[in-house]
């Protein structure tokens, strides 16, 4: 998954809890291999090189992230957007230059989930060079289908997949997990832990991937229509949620919200959040 993952879990022996944490470990790679776009034989590699020849059939798990992908981009009113990846080929932000204005314009034609052709089984993207990316979506539903797994098993346990976290139970004693939120103006350090019983808390911000030209700061979070980082957004945002897909979600389309992102988080019942402008 490219970061760091750890899973924290309460078992009867050390033994039972390794046992159970290898599997939930087994099912992180099974979708990493699934889903990965960095390797070749995934199927969203397979749909990417399939763009403007033909459809490829996918398989059932596939087609669940898919159909909520699609949710995704109706209710967000497409800000949410798992074909807007092709943008990182023209934002480099090791590099601390933004692109020229007519290379972004020219990658939107690539850019836009209403352009895909999505039938069950088969998706099409009917563009050469369109691809998808299921960087906002696949490490949360790893992060759920491993606590999932350890769950099942009857552990009680918290996965942590690079900040995408899930709870299964409270801690023994019907104690909460503590999570710390990263105050993005201090590396290290945090301004506060939240407590964490059951449910998943996902963090999107970009205080890690920036380029600052010009006395402006560009993060790396871009907004699908423009392809452009949205203007007076928030830092970071994080949100609790009964799920860690869901929690991801609403923390990405938070931050393409803009300033306008406390108040729409205000306005969603069951979940909770911390905005840190």
């Amino acid at each position: 998954m490219s970061c760091r993952n750890e899973i924290q879990t309460f078992s009867e022996t050390r033994a039972d809890a390794q046992a159970a944490a290898d599997q939930a470990i087994a099912e992180v790679h099974r979708l990493e291999r699934l889903w990965s776009r960095y390797r070749p034989d995934s199927i969203v590699s397979r749909i990417n090189e399939a763009a403007g020849r033909g459809p490829v059939v996918v398989d059932e798990e596939t087609a669940g992230l898919l159909d909520y992908a699609a949710t995704a981009w109706r209710e967000s009113a497409g800000l949410f957007d798992i074909t807007s990846g092709v943008f990182r080929r023209i934002w480099n932000f090791s590099s601390g230059r933004i692109p020229d204005a007519e290379v972004v314009r020219a990658c939107l034609p690539l850019v836009g989930w209403d352009k895909v052709v999505w039938q069950r089984p088969e998706i099409h993207l009917p563009a050469p060079g369109m691809e998808i990316d299921f960087g906002g979506l696949g490490k949360e539903y790893a992060a759920d289908r491993a606590a999932g797994v350890l769950s099942g098993l009857g552990c009680i346990a918290l996965v942590n997949l690079g900040g995408d976290i899930v709870a299964s139970a409270p801690r023994p004693g019907d104690q909460p997990w503590l999570i710390g939120i990263r105050n993005p103006q201090a590396t290290p350090g945090i301004f506060g832990k939240l407590p964490l019983y059951s449910g998943a808390l996902a963090t999107s911000g970009d205080y890690e991937r920036c380029i600052v030209a010009d006395g402006r700061r560009y993060g790396h979070i871009l907004d699908p229509h423009s392809g452009w980082p949205v203007p007076g957004g928030p830092a970071s945002v994080s949100v609790l949620a009964a799920n860690c897909l869901l929690a991801g979600t609403l923390a990405t389309v938070a931050m393409l919200r803009g300033g306008e992102a406390k108040n729409w988080l205000d306005s969603i019942e069951a979940v909770s959040h911390v905005v840190w402008t």
